[in-house]
């Protein structure tokens, strides 16, 4: 009976040792290894426009735009302008929708009739003014998307500029806070989940959405769905 009992014994130990030290490092070393094959996910394009995008967490924005239907996406971090084609495309699929997209220097030559691209900080005080009054003009659902300047300084500020943006039961999306997480990014730390959790903590009006936040295992941004509650 005792040699049965330490076999048990030893078969849940060795369970809970998979569970919460090799499974999970065997998935980490698995989507490094996926980030460095793609560069980054930097040579992925969407219909030969290049889309700075982790390919499962875009299928997740899809999923959701599709969901809430917004009527306005905005959109902190331009780059070179494929995700907010994407994004205009789908809306011609959907029959609905605009972007606004915001960085601070044109990268693109990629224009879209749903797509209006400002240049400037998006948090300087005259393009978060012109972002206000294109929400206010607004009838239907806001969606905020934030991946420009991905340090926790910006991100609080970012935070702070946009939330109230976003209408009840639609979302706030800040990306990559896989920068606090993978050691191949801790040049960029300290990242936008310190200032996650800071705003979670100081906003109740919004929730995380963990489950959406772990849709296929691997995101570049972890706790980074963030739903206005409604």
């Amino acid at each position: 009976m005792r040699l049965v009992g330490q076999r048990i014994l030893g078969a849940i130990g060795a369970e809970w040792t998979y569970r919460r030290w090799v499974e999970p490092w065997v998935l980490r070393r698995a989507y490094e290894a996926l980030i460095a094959r793609t560069d980054n996910f930097g040579r992925l394009a969407w219909l030969g426009v290049p889309i700075w995008q982790p390919i499962l967490d875009l299928w997740t924005i899809q999923e959701t735009l599709f969901e809430v239907k917004p009527d306005l996406v905005i959109e902190c971090g331009t780059n070179r302008g494929g995700s907010s084609f994407f994004f205009g495309q789908l809306f011609d699929l959907m029959g609905r929708g605009r972007v606004i997209t915001i960085d601070v220097q044109k990268m693109h030559h990629i224009q879209h009739p749903r797509v209006s691209y400002l240049i400037g900080s998006s948090v300087a005080p005259e393009v978060v003014s012109r972002v206000s009054q294109e929400v206010a003009g607004t009838a239907g659902p806001v969606l905020v998307i934030l991946d420009s300047d991905h340090s926790a300084g910006h991100v609080r500020n970012e935070l702070s500029a946009y939330h109230s943006f976003v209408t009840p039961g639609s979302f706030l999306l800040v990306q990559d806070g896989v920068i606090d997480l993978l050691s191949r990014f801790a040049s960029a730390r300290p990242g936008p989940l310190l200032a996650i959790e800071d705003f979670l903590r100081e906003h109740p009006e919004f929730e995380l959405d963990a489950e959406r936040c772990g849709r296929f295992i691997w995101t570049h941004h972890p706790k980074g769905w963030l739903r206005r509650r409604p």
